[in-house]
């Protein structure tokens, strides 16, 4: 029980942090990193518990980096965009999502990718590597990079319009 009421302790804190960030969901440019800053490294794992680095997923093409978690609301509308993008774009564009180790474990996500798996990499953040990298401060928080690495886009909640901002990625 003690351990119940301090992952709820914590998420509760985790989602309020955003509140001093941005009070625009859906801001494009108004969260994570500096746009034209590079895309940083962080050392993460992989779903079978294998050290990785962030960047070895989003080398050598543009990257859609989103920072999420199984109960996170805004990440599920954002989903079927995200799902678009892979099955439009797969082979142009890394999509990555980041699961963040707060208030779920790797069983979790393993069950939520069983369920629905879009095809594209999930990586497991347990000690918050990326998500300080990225000055990812809540989920839903999407980084996008070109393929030199440079973030070209940010933006946060479930409004935003991933799809034209991948678009308007791949045109440049």
């Amino acid at each position: 029980m003690r351990t119940r009421a301090s992952l709820l302790a914590l998420t509760a804190l985790f989602l309020a942090l955003p509140l001093g960030v941005s009070a625009q969901a859906g801001g494009e440019g108004s969260v994570s990193l500096a746009i034209g800053t590079m895309g940083p490294s962080a050392a993460l794992e992989d779903l079978d518990g294998n050290a990785v680095d962030l960047l070895d997923y989003v080398k050598g093409k543009p990257a859609v980096i989103e920072f999420w978690a199984t109960w996170c609301e805004l990440c599920e509308q954002l989903q079927p965009q995200l799902d678009q993008i892979q099955a439009r774009h797969g082979s142009d564009v890394n999509v990555v999502a980041v699961a963040v180790g707060v208030a779920q474990t790797v069983r979790r996500v393993l069950r939520h990718l069983e369920d629905h798996d879009p095809g594209y990499t999930y990586l497991w953040d347990a000690r918050g590597a990326a998500v300080r990298a990225y000055n990812a401060t809540t989920t839903s928080i999407v980084v996008m990079l070109d393929a030199e690495g440079k973030v070209v886009y940010t933006g946060v909640g479930g409004q935003q319009n991933l799809t034209a901002a991948v678009e308007r990625l791949l045109s440049q």
